[in-house]
């Protein structure tokens, strides 16, 4: 005769003190600390810790503040071939085409398409010098 087990499983939702959230989050902070790693550690979904990251930066925020695109100016010249070469070093652009996003300063660059380094260097640069 086959004993069953009747006991219902109770699915119960965890909850972690602020001391734990605080220290999660103090610990992904260092430099080298990985959110997956740290939460992995911990037992926690990764995606708990971005959360309760993301709620943290919003209790900082003052109420009421909207963050607000900032435009830099661009002008666009057609390198004359010999500043090319130097500026490039030996590297063309890269033939593949794709997106690179940067954040910096409070200033959001995308560059889609073909993507050639000095032109990247050039808006890092000028993003160093407005930040």
């Amino acid at each position: 005769m086959q004993e069953s087990n009747s006991s219902p499983v109770i699915a119960t939702k965890r909850r972690h003190s602020a001391a734990f959230k605080r220290k999660l989050l103090e610990l992904i902070e260092q430099p080298g600390a990985s959110v997956a790693g740290v939460a992995l550690e911990h037992g926690v979904n990764a995606n708990l810790v971005f959360k309760w990251r993301r709620a943290k930066r919003e209790r900082k925020r003052p109420a009421g503040t909207v963050r607000q695109t900032v435009l830099l100016p661009v002008t666009v010249v057609e390198p004359e071939e010999s500043l090319l070469a130097s500026a490039l070093g030996g590297h063309a652009a890269i033939d593949k085409e794709g997106v690179i996003e940067i954040e910096m300063g409070g200033a959001r660059v995308v560059l889609r398409g073909r993507i050639n380094p000095a032109s990247v260097r050039s808006v890092l640069m000028a993003l160093r010098e407005t930040a």
